[in-house]
């Protein structure tokens, strides 16, 4: 997930890498802060595999700062990872919203239609955080009302992230 947000981060603009963490945060922040101890070894990784540069420019008004590039090999790195994401990608929330927010720079729409099936047929597939053997609870057969809580938000969300992959594919389906 964090070198997939630096990919797509970097494919839009260069950056210097504060405001690469910046952004990183922002998109994923709120479930998983971004720690400087694991951002700087994810660009590393990827500068050594030879996916980014990094290039010094002099300071507005201090040390010379890095600034981060995409090479042509990382560009095409972040589509192919975007056209053949894993599927811890596709089912877990958060992985799912990175690779959302970096669908647009692959251009197939025919490709971006194939990521957007995988995730609607996982949305589909009867589930629920609890479980009467193997039978999914709904959130009408529990008790406390805190899972209920939990079931009644868990089905808002999916009917509307359904109804948006649906309404997607179709447009997609249509240029």
């Amino acid at each position: 997930m964090l070198e997939l947000a630096i990919l797509g981060f970097l494919y839009e603009a260069p950056l210097h890498g504060y405001v690469l963490r910046r952004h990183i945060a922002a998109l994923t922040g709120h479930v998983r802060p971004v720690a400087e101890s694991t951002l700087y070894p994810a660009i590393k990784r990827l500068e050594k595999a030879g996916l980014l540069v990094r290039a010094t420019e002099p300071g507005a008004v201090a040390a010379p700062r890095h600034v981060l590039r995409l090479t042509e090999e990382g560009r095409q790195e972040l589509r192919r990872r975007l056209a053949e994401p894993g599927q811890r990608e596709i089912t877990d929330e958060n992985q799912w919203f990175v690779l959302l927010a970096f669908l647009r720079h692959l251009a197939d729409p025919t490709a971006q239609a194939a990521v957007l099936s995988r995730r609607l047929a996982f949305l589909e597939e009867p589930t629920s955080f609890f479980y009467d053997g193997d039978r999914p609870v709904r959130a009408e057969e529990v008790d406390d009302p805190f899972r209920q809580g939990i079931l009644t938000i868990a089905r808002a969300t999916s009917r509307a992230e359904l109804g948006w992959l649906r309404d997607t594919l179709a447009s997609l389906d249509g240029v």
